[in-house]
């Protein structure tokens, strides 16, 4: 009973749809007509279909429409008065020379939900420019804990940021409606990238604000977890993940190392922490 126009393409925005279509939303997904969604164009292909867009666009139906073309134009006007949400993820300001920002569509349809997912919000000293995924990764410090410490800063593989940001318009929207349940009136998500991004670095950064020290790089191990990390054996690579005192005593007997269980190096994790090395030579063995 929900029906949703979409003005997004690439990642953040389509993401959000994607999962209002999977709980039973009607998605129009806006696309203009020459090319459509930027994705439409990114290999690899199937049967001519871009993997990368089929995945993101499911159940969604598409409509071609200029917004400089003054018919197409009044045809969206048209689908936004019997639309529930809007999302968009143009760059801020875009929409409203088109007529089309959050203050010209309440007037059309006071009700509506409208989200806006941009790069860094809509106001603040960057909220011009675009946003991409690898830039955010690196301008919010994801990359700098993210690598081995002797190698340099490394992107995760993949477009977390965009998945993050599309996360909380998603919770967004959801809290909107059930306002608009209560007041019968629509409200303006603003998600950032670099917003949500920086939301999911609250710990390293509680790490940093309380003592001074950037967490770094670890590869794969953990920060305040050990043994949580991968450890080589004569067939390759297994992870280890002890996450508490319990496990410890459990993964010690599973691997028939009782005796590294109330080894005073490693019996706490706090133990453990000051004695990796000897740990980790004492697993691998």
């Amino acid at each position: 009973g929900v029906r949703v126009i979409d003005l997004t393409r690439v990642l953040a925005g389509p993401f959000c749809t994607m999962l209002m279509g999977d709980m039973g939303a009607e998605i129009l997904k806006i696309e203009e007509p020459r090319h459509g969604d930027d994705t439409r164009a990114w290999a690899p292909f199937v049967d001519g279909w871009s993997t990368f867009f089929l995945g993101m666009n499911r159940s969604k139906k598409s409509v071609a429409l200029d917004l400089k073309n003054a018919g197409d134009a009044e045809a969206l006007r048209r689908l936004v008065k019997t639309a529930d949400v809007l999302i968009e993820n143009f760059r801020p300001g875009s929409l409203a020379r088109l007529s089309f920002g959050y203050e010209d569509v309440q007037k059309i349809n006071p009700s509506l939900v409208y989200c806006s997912i941009s790069g860094y919000g809509q106001t603040g000293p960057k909220h011009p420019l675009p946003g991409y995924d690898t830039v955010i990764q690196g301008e919010a410090g994801l990359m700098d804990i993210t690598g081995f410490p002797d190698g340099p800063p490394t992107r995760v593989g993949v477009a977390i940021t965009d998945y993050l940001a599309g996360l909380f318009a998603l919770n967004g929207i959801l809290l909107a409606l059930r306002e608009r349940d209560k007041s019968g009136l629509g409200q303006h998500v603003d998600v950032g990238l670099l917003d949500a991004l920086t939301s999911a670095l609250a710990l390293p950064a509680q790490t940093y604000f309380g003592t001074g020290n950037a967490p770094g790089r670890v590869g794969n191990e953990h920060h305040t977890l050990v043994p949580y990390e991968t450890l080589p054996v004569r067939d390759g690579l297994v992870i280890v993940a002890v996450g508490n005192a319990r496990l410890w005593g459990k993964f010690c007997l599973a691997i028939d190392a009782a005796d590294l269980e109330h080894d005073p190096r490693f019996e706490t994790n706090t133990d453990r922490m000051q004695h990796r090395a000897d740990l980790d030579r004492a697993l691998e063995g």
